[in-house]
């Protein structure tokens, strides 16, 4: 009788590994499960998260970014399925719980398809190739808009605030419009946008209609002298890069004083220098000081008496605003300071909103920068306010920086991907053809949720919508639009538009992602050691171990 084989064990304890089957089972049952935490926020009938930290701080919201950011998620292949969302996030601002859903449900038909014992790396090939053939359709489809529209513009405010706080309110749809007309910039034939040139300032107090578009900069700041004025018309505004203080020497020195009259001395000099900096700002023309650093109370006492207000510890980032605000150029030196270096503001006034003083650089006239000042209710509405404003900003972005290239919205643009990806499909030899069929199915997830979270039957949704797409009826989709009577329409005409960014971005990461976590057949994972801390591998002793 053969001796027993023993087994080897080659990973140290408290490692785990799962392979095969079973890995990619799990993985697949991880990524549906963010999915359908998102899931029920899709859409304008798409419903609200409230998440709880572990210091009991409460956010409200339905960006599927956020919700996703606070889960604090631990699986590793749910991990991959949230990068997708801040991938969305950080490439185009919107469109996070549509590439979410999309990955969930890729990857849940590949699990029928790996149920038909079709090898993962067959289904990731017809996932690349229908990936890249919904590239070309989106192409295709696309619209252009024009970008100088405000009306247009509007629309794709519209879209993208219809299911949040905001509600698609039509003074907050044109305070955003505005803000993104204001900070565009032509180079070439292009035109680009600068989202960090629009601030929003957030102040609790007030309803949403309180919300006010400032044509210029806000900031956190009161004057450093209450003897300043807190008004001043037609400023001329200097940006100083410096401390109106007297500096310490960078070398070792001592100041030997033997009478007392020296100390008098001492003192008057270190004034004078002082009076001197104030001087030269007065020369100057300047009426408003925006100081990035200290400013010295002998200092402040003179620009008071000089009429001048005055600022100081602005950070770099509202300096910068200021600067594109206003025209004026940021000083380093008050040497260099000159009339050519001020910035214009029709008006620089210190206001008290909800009992926090800020300072408001307004009427400018041309600004760069400007200042959507946002109000609500509570600390949560202006927070879920504030994220309805930065989506909305991003497919602004989107939309102006790409040609005015859009899609119509409401799971029209997915259901005519969907139904050209089939007739590709049949051109196709071998497995991957079921591939690109699941990929097909798996895009009208989008229509079939939107339906759902309306309380419509998904089913005869998805029915009537491939027909009404088999009749060349492009822009179909799912319109919920009337609160009584949801239906299909054209959602072009209806004014319902998405950037195709958007469109395309989430496709890509969406299936990027579902083909990565496919491929895996092996975990192995590391536990944690009785320290809390990752475990050391084996044979590498800690400090003090022989």
């Amino acid at each position: 009788m053969a001796d027993a084989v023993q087994p080897i064990f080659i990973l140290p304890e408290g490692y785990s590994r799962t392979s095969g089957k079973d890995a990619q089972r799990n993985n697949i049952a991880a990524a549906k499960a963010v999915a359908n935490s998102v899931k029920s926020t899709l859409g304008p009938r798409g419903m609200d998260k409230m998440l709880v930290d572990n210091i009991g701080d409460i956010t409200i919201t339905n960006d599927g970014v956020t919700v996703l950011k606070n889960m604090e998620v631990e699986n590793p292949a749910a991990k991959m399925i949230v990068e997708v969302a801040k991938t969305q996030e950080e490439e185009v601002g919107d469109g996070t719980t549509t590439a979410v859903i999309l990955s969930g449900e890729l990857l849940k038909n590949a699990e029928t398809l790996l149920d038909q014992s079709i090898h993962p790396t067959l289904i990731a090939r017809g996932y690349r190739l229908a990936a890249n053939r919904a590239q070309e359709v989106l192409d295709k489809l696309k619209i252009k808009l024009d970008v100088n529209s405000k009306e247009d513009l509007s629309k794709i405010v519209k879209t993208a605030t219809i299911g949040k706080s905001t509600g698609a309110d039509e003074y907050v749809i044109s305070l955003i419009v505005d803000a993104i007309q204001h900070v565009k910039s032509h180079s070439g034939n292009n035109e680009s946008v600068e989202l960090d040139d629009i601030k929003v300032e957030k102040k609790i107090g007030g309803g949403l209609r309180d919300s006010k578009l400032v044509a210029g900069v806000v900031i956190d700041k009161e004057p450093v002298h209450p003897n300043m004025p807190e008004t001043m018309k037609d400023a001329k505004i200097v940006l100083l890069n410096l401390a109106l203080e007297i500096e310490k020497t960078n070398i070792d020195a001592q100041i030997r004083i033997e009478k007392p009259e020296q100390i008098e001395a001492f003192l008057n000099q270190e004034e004078k220098m002082l009076k001197n900096m104030v001087t030269k700002i007065k020369d100057s023309g300047a009426t408003v000081v925006v100081c990035q650093k200290g400013i010295d109370d002998a200092a402040q006492h003179f620009l008071a008496k000089a009429g001048i207000l005055g600022f100081r510890r602005v950070s770099e980032s509202d300096i910068k605003k200021i600067s594109k605000a206003t025209g004026a150029k940021i000083v380093s030196t008050l040497d260099e300071l000159e009339k050519s270096s001020l910035g214009d503001a029709g008006l620089v006034h210190v206001d008290k909103i909800a009992g926090e003083t800020l300072a408001f650089i307004e009427k400018c006239k041309n600004p760069k920068s400007v200042t959507i000042l946002v109000r609500g209710g509570t600390e949560h509405v202006v927070d879920e306010i504030q994220r309805a404003i930065e989506d909305s900003l991003g497919d602004l972005k989107s939309v102006i920086e790409d040609g005015g290239a859009i899609v119509a919205g409401g799971g029209a643009c997915e259901m005519e991907v969907s139904k050209q990806l089939r007739d590709f499909a049949t051109k196709l030899e071998g497995r991957e053809q079921l591939a690109v069929n699941a990929f097909s199915d798996a895009l009208e997830i989008v229509p079939k949720t939107l339906a759902e979270n309306a309380g419509m039957d998904p089913i005869d949704i998805i029915v009537d919508l491939r027909a009404a797409h088999q009749k060349e009826q492009t822009w179909a989709g799912v319109d919920l639009l009337d609160v009584y009577k949801p239906k299909i329409s054209d959602m072009f005409k209806q004014g319902v538009l998405e950037p195709l960014r958007t469109k395309k971005q989430a496709i890509k990461s969406a299936s990027e992602a579902a083909i990565m976590i496919l491929r895996i057949d092996d975990i192995i994972s590391a536990g944690k050691s009785a320290a809390g801390g990752q475990p050391r591998m084996p044979g590498m002793g800690g400090y003090g171990e022989e």
